[in-house]
């Protein structure tokens, strides 16, 4: 699958000293230090399903990730980048039968839509862009491989991964086992089904329905279970041992605890990430913004109204990545009023100096990519005075580079 193109990204004078990059860590709930092996940052970040525009809860948390890649990049390391796409799954196959569309033809509008909205945002792509539905067989030989370990089972000609094969399950979201079973039902799974070992086991592969599309592989004709679609792409692209697997925070359980299971089975490697970062959710008039409550706002609508993609990216960056946060109007004029600003500041022919503030920048997205901070110290920059000439370009470098806004 083709990803989008990338922004340029100038290249900034090194730091005086090596500087660490650590981010928060779901697992131990902590701050944990970023250094991937050999230079080569790898990161897996679970995309879309095409079912419906990208909407400004994807748009934050691939923010988050954006500035993940950036800070990668401003310490010199090459990254690799796997993103999916879950271009087939029940909400697709819903909402095309409620169009009266062919399923396929949803998948690849929106995520047309979806790469429109990622390029105007100027979010630095994927190394590696892959749809379920070009990584089936992939995806079959991974169950397959459960199966010899004896870690799947099968119900009714389904094909489950059994939970207790795991020596770690549950050591991502660190649940109890009432949260993750409500989590479970909330989310996809499938705790009541009769027939499962564990309520808590999840689908690997889903025989074809009448009436549904199907694959044919070794388990038979049918499409895979949700879980083990990332945990195939990633280990396939990424290796055993990722430096960051990342999304929004509804993904901690179930999909990145099960995938992490399924992965430390397959290879006998824990853990499966160094880090699990996740990104808060982005919630409207008190309820979290999600397709499933219709309470969406659209990227691609604001933009089509107007809304400068850079103002959209500050907006969004003026709260830290962690935290669950309300979208409001006030929220994006303060950011159009923020760029304004920005672009006033360095139009002068000089400024406080330039150094200091890619300094302050830095040391703030280096503490778990701390954005409120560093978008401070560009209004610091910006109110101040100074007899820099060089400093009015290099902030506009500094904050092309590191925020990803084009000034």
């Amino acid at each position: 699958m083709q990803s989008w193109p990338a922004a340029d990204v100038p290249q900034l004078p090194p730091p005086p000293v090596p500087m660490t990059l650590s981010v928060h860590d779901t697992a131990t709930n902590g701050l944990v230090p970023v250094e991937p092996a050999a230079g080569t940052a790898r990161l897996y970040v679970c995309g879309i399903t095409p079912y419906d525009a990208t909407h400004l809860g994807h748009a934050a948390t691939y923010l988050t990730f954006d500035s993940l890649v950036r800070v990668w990049k401003d310490q010199g390391h090459e990254v690799l980048y796997v993103q999916n796409v879950t271009d087939i799954d029940d909400p697709l196959l819903e909402r095309a039968a409620r169009d009266g569309v062919r399923w396929e033809d949803v998948a690849l509008r929106e995520t047309e839509l979806f790469r429109s909205d990622m390029t105007a945002l100027r979010i630095l792509p994927p190394t590696s862009y892959v749809g379920a539905v070009e990584a089936m067989d992939e995806i079959a030989q991974l169950v397959v491989r459960l199966q010899e370990l004896g870690a799947a089972y099968s119900v009714d000609g389904d094909v489950y991964f059994s939970v207790s094969a795991s020596e770690h399950f549950g050591a991502i979201g660190n649940l109890d086992v009432e949260t993750m079973l409500a989590l479970s039902a909330e989310r996809g799974g499938d705790p009541d089904r009769p027939g499962k070992k564990d309520p808590l086991d999840c689908l690997l592969w889903m025989q074809q329905r009448p009436g549904e599309p199907g694959w044919e592989s070794p388990l038979g004709t049918g499409r895979p279970g949700w879980h083990v679609e990332c945990t195939a792409i990633a280990l396939n692209r990424l290796g055993s041992t990722l430096d960051v697997q990342g999304g929004g925070s509804d993904l901690v359980f179930p999909h990145h605890e099960l995938s992490a299971a399924e992965a430390e089975v397959a290879t006998g490697v824990w853990p499966f990430a160094r880090a699990y970062v996740h990104s808060g959710m982005i919630g409207l008039d008190g309820e979290k913004m999600s397709k499933s409550l219709g309470n969406l706002v659209f990227v691609s609508a604001l933009l089509a109204a107007g809304t400068e993609p850079g103002a959209l990216r500050l907006a969004l960056l003026s709260s830290h990545y962690r935290g669950d946060r309300e979208w409001t109007a006030d929220a994006l004029t303060a950011a159009e009023a923020r760029l304004a600003a920005w672009r006033a500041g360095i139009r002068r022919s000089s400024g406080p100096a330039g150094p200091e503030l890619l300094g302050a920048v830095r040391n703030a997205l280096y503490a778990d990519l701390d954005s409120p901070a560093a978008l401070a110290a560009v209004d610091a920059w910006c109110a101040g005075d100074g007899d820099d000439n060089a400093s009015p370009a290099l902030v506009a470098q500094v904050v092309d580079a590191l925020l990803g806004v084009a000034l």
